[in-house]
């Protein structure tokens, strides 16, 4: 028994260094420190910061900083900047890249304006001492990064502008760090300057060029291994940080390369993107704000006071430079308020870059302990104040941004709902993650997956079996955050049983997979595309996805005249609109001159970061010869063609044969066949149809229009070559070839 208190007192002799009960104090602190502060209007980041000051080494002392805490910090950081790599809206990035060039100049430059005279003059520091220091003001960590992200504003413009301003300001400083401390060793010289030449131009090399090629080679061979993806993100995020340390900057600039570089192929609404935020935001970014926190010794600033007076200085020369930059910032550009506040926010804490210099800057004795020490009260304070104006900042901008768009919501918007039917075999991935991407983000209701089964004696047995096979889409759709209903209904005909469910559910749109190609006696007694459009006059696409959807370049519409009187005409600009933005590729419209002063009415009121670019047409009828317009199209676009039911204003009798030109002039290219909402004039809104197959002739109508076509070839070709075999016969005659008197009498 004493052996066994005696081994229980040595587990939790502190420092701890039992690494089951390290990590399980850890887990606490991240479970409860947010929700312990929360109640208290102090924001999750600064209590996990908090929490980190007081298990802290210099404090209870239950952690000490081990190698252990060191890796998960060095994590959570890169974490942080690839997150911030990740969401940024490149194309809006570089649109205002020149606004990002602007606010990291003013916040690189202000802050060691103002911090170097009082460094030098004020504090009496030598010059290397006070460049140095006054360097440090200039860098700033995104600590308070994601609060912006989970309160929805990290696709703003100020924020991004900041983010880029971040890394630029960084680079500088990390290469002002190098300078000095290579010119205190006396090193600097023309190799100096050749090796970070060179080193970095391989790095830029790789990242953007290499590490884009792998990945999109990797996701595309092994697209069913989910957990693969994963791994390989994790892994390409920390090669490219090693490659960063090669090149002779900070790791963090490779993180966030490396972000840039995935940027394209990981759309924020893919099950890919909702695992590296939850994985980073749960266990490895707390980590690393646990671990700033634990730098803090609170004990020696408290000891003399010209710690104290330092550590004030410090802090107030930080905030201020910051602040000016900011509002500078705001002022040259036109921003709102709460916009300056999220610059000053995101820009105003010190943690990694800070105390990376600054232990750099104290082993090279070029600073004292006195301004270590207040650099560390520096970190806490900053890091406070950032979150607290970033959480501030989040708030106001969700107001300005849902007031803004208030009116601009459209009656179905809010509570649309998609129906995914299951005509044949098992629910496409690639489907069910278009449906995540183009829904409406503020409606609360989940996708609905429907499977019709025929009402046969065997009808229980298979509505169960369709139930466990469908079961698998509900985890698949839990990876992207979203909610998926089953519906598995009985009926005698598949069409009906979708229309009824249609009316059931309300369904806005309807989306469902190409049907596969059908056999001669199928299409003779239904054609399945024709039915299922033709049994509702909702807004319906039919999707036929040849890879993965993040790894597509260019959306294609091609919209036919006369599309913009239809009802759902500004429903599937919306989700073609939406769908580029998730996607950050470009959106190329094929319309006439009405059509496209519609389609840029219609995107007015879309916050749309990916360009729209339209190519207008002299004649709609070249679309028919397809041969000939497949030279328009790219092996990784998405070709969205807007078709019209047959009652339908701007409906053309060859809209009945595109999808079969599509599948047989470009099967390898994705394509999607839209049937924009009508406005109802048919039986079908009346309740009739319910029962009884969409089509009162049992016929499909284009199996009969394509049996006539056929049959017409078919007559002209047998009298062409009737004709060719007379007019051979006749020439040879006259020839001489042949002898009417020796040819035998009939």
């Amino acid at each position: 028994m004493e052996s066994y208190y005696q081994q229980l007192l040595k587990e939790f002799h502190l420092p701890l260094t039992n690494p089951v009960l390290v990590f399980s104090l850890v887990l606490f602190i991240i479970l409860l420190a947010p929700i312990v502060f929360k109640r208290f209007n102090i924001p999750g980041t600064v209590g996990l910061i908090l929490s980190g000051v007081f298990i802290g080494p210099h404090s209870l002392n239950l952690l000490e900083k081990s190698s252990a805490v060191e890796l998960f910090s060095t994590i959570g950081l890169l974490y942080i900047l690839f997150i911030a790599g990740l969401e940024l809206d490149v194309n809006d990035f570089r649109k205002n890249r020149y606004k990002s060039v602007l606010f990291g100049a003013l916040t690189f430059a202000i802050p060691i304006a103002i911090g170097y005279p009082v460094c030098r003059y004020i504090l009496n520091y030598p010059l290397s001492t006070s460049l140095l220091t006054a360097s440090m003001f200039a860098t700033h960590t995104l600590v308070a990064y994601p609060i912006a992200s989970r309160m929805g504003v990290a696709k703003n413009q100020a924020v991004a502008i900041t983010v880029g301003g971040t890394i630029l300001t960084d680079t500088a400083v990390l290469i002002i760090l190098a300078l000095i401390i290579n010119y205190s060793q006396g090193s600097i010289d023309q190799n100096f300057w050749l090796h970070l030449a060179i080193s970095f131009s391989f790095f830029t090399l790789i990242v953007f060029l290499v590490l884009p090629a792998i990945a999109r080679w990797f996701f595309t061979r092994l697209e069913n291994e989910k957990h693969a993806h994963y791994i390989f993100v994790l892994a390409a995020v920390f090669f490219s940080a090693f490659l960063a340390k090669l090149a002779g900057i900070e790791p963090i600039v490779g993180a966030f390369a490396a972000g840039l570089a995935l940027n394209p192929l990981i759309p924020n609404a893919s099950a890919l993107m909702n695992r590296i935020e939850f994985i980073g935001n749960s266990l490895f970014i707390p980590f690393f704000l646990i671990s700033v926190g634990m730098l803090v010794d609170l004990r020696v600033i408290m000891s003399t006071p010209v710690s104290l007076i330092i550590a004030a200085v410090l802090t107030v020369v930080a905030l201020t430079g910051k602040w000016v930059a900011a509002l500078l910032t705001r002022k040259a550009l036109g921003y709102s308020k709460a916009q300056g506040q999220m610059i000053f926010g995101l820009s105003s804490s010190h943690a990694a870059a800070t105390i990376a210099i600054i232990l750099v800057g104290y082993q090279a004795r070029i600073i004292d302990l006195n301004i270590l020490n207040g650099t560390i009260i520096l970190i806490l304070v900053t890091c406070i104040v950032a979150s607290l104006m970033t959480e501030a900042a989040s708030k106001k901008l969700v107001l300005e941004e849902n007031g803004e768009h208030t009116d601009e919501i459209k009656p179905g918007e809010t509570d649309e709902q998609i129906l995914l039917p299951i005509a044949e075999g098992k629910p496409s991935e690639r489907v069910l993650e278009l449906a995540v991407m183009i829904r409406e983000k503020r409606s609360p209701n989940p996708l609905t997956l429907l499977s019709v089964v025929p009402n046969d004696q065997e009808a229980e047995l298979n509505v169960k079996k369709a139930r466990k096979e469908l079961a698998a889409a509900v985890n698949f759709a839990a990876s992207f955050d979203t909610r998926l209903n089953i519906v598995a209904t009985i009926d005698y005909n598949i069409c009906s049983g979708i229309g009824r469910t249609v009316k059931e559910s309300q369904s806005d749109l309807i989306i469902f997979d190409w049907p596969s190609r059908q056999g001669f006696i199928d299409r003779m007694i239904n054609d399945a595309t024709e039915s299922i459009v033709g049994c509702t006059c909702k807004t319906t696409m039919i999707c036929h996805l040849t890879r993965p959807l993040a790894l597509h370049r260019r959306v294609v519409a091609i919209c036919p005249p006369l599309s913009e009187k239809e009802k759902g005409f500004a429903q599937w600009v919306r989700k073609m609109s939406r769908l580029s933005q998730e996607l950050g590729i470009p959106l190329l419209i094929h319309c006439d001159r009405k059509s496209r002063l519609a389609i840029t009415e219609a995107l007015k009121t879309k916050l749309s970061g990916s360009p729209v670019l339209y190519q207008t047409f002299k004649n709609f009828r070249e679309w028919e010869d397809m041969p000939k317009q497949k030279l328009q199209f790219r092996a990784d676009d998405l070709i969205a063609f807007v078709s019209a039911r047959r009652e339908s204003v701007s409906y053309r009798p060859f809209f009945d044969h595109v999808p079969e030109r599509l599948e047989k002039h470009v099967p390898d290219i994705s394509k999607i066949m839209i049937y924009p909402a009508q406005f109802n004039s048919s039986s079908i809104e009346e309740g009739y149809g319910d029962v009884i197959a969409p089509k009162s002739f049992p016929f499909g109508s284009a199996v009969i229009r394509k049996i006539g076509e056929d049959a017409s070839e078919f007559i002209k070709k047998n009298q062409l070559q009737i004709r060719k075999k007379l007019r051979k016969k006749r020439q040879r005659r006259q020839d001489g070839l042949e002898n009417p008197e020796k040819s035998p009498k009939l």
